[in-house]
């Protein structure tokens, strides 16, 4: 887990395979109820600056930086999205999926709608900074902090 990344309420890192591991870049955010998984099909990479919404299913794939996942997304094995896309809510993006750079993706299965121009993915980079900061003061409130032994 990177540096100012969060790891909100109820989420699970579930690393049932010693061969690969759970990589979440610095600054991202895994939201409340998330399941982020790696099985035989490879590790889980999560870039920098990513915002992940609630309840978002990964399963053995490659999220890349600044992006955005939408509430309910799932990302099954060995799928691939590029950087700096938006996935809507509840989008299923298929096993060997691969998703270009600056995607908006939507649907089950998810399809690319559009590719984001300019500086239509902007507002996304700011997600980031919002997460490191609201952590902080979770943390410095002593909120969701483990006890220590």
């Amino acid at each position: 887990v990177g540096a100012d990344a969060s790891v909100w309420f109820g989420a699970v890192l579930r690393g049932d395979n010693p061969d690969y591991g759970i990589v979440i870049g610095p600054r991202t955010s895994v939201q409340d109820n998330c399941v982020v998984h790696v099985g035989t099909w490879g590790p889980t990479v999560i870039g920098e600056d990513v915002t992940v919404g609630h309840g978002a299913k990964f399963e053995s794939c490659t999220i890349g930086d600044r992006t955005l996942v939408g509430m309910n997304a799932v990302i099954l094995q060995n799928a691939v999205v590029g950087c700096e896309c938006l996935l809507a809510a509840n989008t299923v993006i298929l096993e060997g999926s691969k998703v270009p750079d600056r995607s908006l993706v939507a649907g089950v299965p998810g399809q690319v709608k559009k590719t984001l121009e300019g500086n239509a993915a902007s507002w996304i980079e700011g997600g980031g900074e919002h997460y490191v900061i609201l952590s902080r003061e979770y943390r410095d409130a002593g909120i969701g902090i483990p006890e220590k032994d």
